[in-house]
């Protein structure tokens, strides 16, 4: 067990705000997660949160995954005060954390996400590790699945994807392994660019548009500038911000603002 004491970070609010899909809730402020192929349970009380892992993979995996090194109440003491909407989006989200997750699983889930709702998008991805994700076990012998690396999914086959019930999206996934399988697509070489080199990179995949590759850059490669806008962003920018959101205000953080943003109108409906 490790427990630290944690400032800006509800595990609620994370699990629930739609940047990944592998939480599992165990209790009240309790959670599994399977990240990186990695299983690990975590639990809440106030500021003290508690990681069911030795210190050292604390400092090595979750660390850096749940971005805690990063200074959130400066983010968050960044928004204007004029900015009535922001303030209370921010208010809403006050534990969140932009997550720092593997960049292959974000790919697959983001092209899920296409005209899809959290709840849906959680179980085919569940669903999707349990058919063809590699068995493992946790600290207690329990059997978990990690997430299907591009090699497995590129050797499937539209029938073999059927019964997670993907829809059109079952062959953009298909293609999308096949392209990094093959090496068409290189990942490394992806992590190692900057936001607008990656960005199109990642649009060269099946599936991948400009709202997919967006989400991918903030919740893989923690390009925190990027801001992706899908139907929610869309309408909250048209009531709140008629005249376009003060991007120059956030410059380097505008991906922080757009998680609040987002989480904010997913608990006001």
């Amino acid at each position: 067990m490790t427990e630290r004491t944690i400032p800006d970070f509800d595990i609620d609010q994370i699990a629930r705000s739609g940047q990944c899909f592998r939480f599992r809730p165990l209790g009240e402020k309790r959670y599994a997660l399977v990240a990186g192929g990695r299983y690990i349970e975590i639990a809440q009380a106030g500021e003290i949160v508690t990681f069911d892992c030795p210190a050292d993979e604390f400092e090595a995996v979750w660390r850096p995954y749940f971005d805690l090194d990063a200074d959130y109440g400066r983010y968050k003491g960044a928004v204007a005060a004029r900015d009535k909407y922001l303030q209370a989006a921010v208010r809403a989200g006050s534990g969140l954390r932009i997550l720092r997750q593997e960049l292959w699983e974000v790919i697959v889930c983001f092209i899920i996400s296409q005209q899809n709702n959290i709840a849906r998008i959680t179980k085919c991805v569940e669903n999707l590790c349990s058919l063809f994700g590699e068995t493992c076990y946790n600290r207690s012998e329990q059997v978990y699945n990690a997430f299907p690396t591009a090699a497995r999914l590129a050797a499937c086959t539209a029938d073999d994807l059927a019964p997670i019930r993907l829809g059109y999206r079952a062959k953009y996934i298909l293609a999308a392994a096949r392209q990094v399988a093959s090496g068409e697509v290189d990942l490394d070489a992806v992590q190692r660019m900057d936001y607008a080199h990656a960005k199109a990179a990642l649009m060269r995949l099946t599936g991948v548009g400009v709202k997919v590759a967006e989400c991918i850059c903030l919740f893989a490669l923690h390009h925190i500038d990027a801001f992706p806008i899908d139907t929610h962003i869309r309408q909250m920018l048209d009531e709140h911000y008629p005249k376009g959101f003060p991007l120059r205000r956030y410059k380097g953080f505008a991906g922080v603002m757009q998680q609040y943003a987002f989480y904010y109108e997913l608990v006001k409906q």
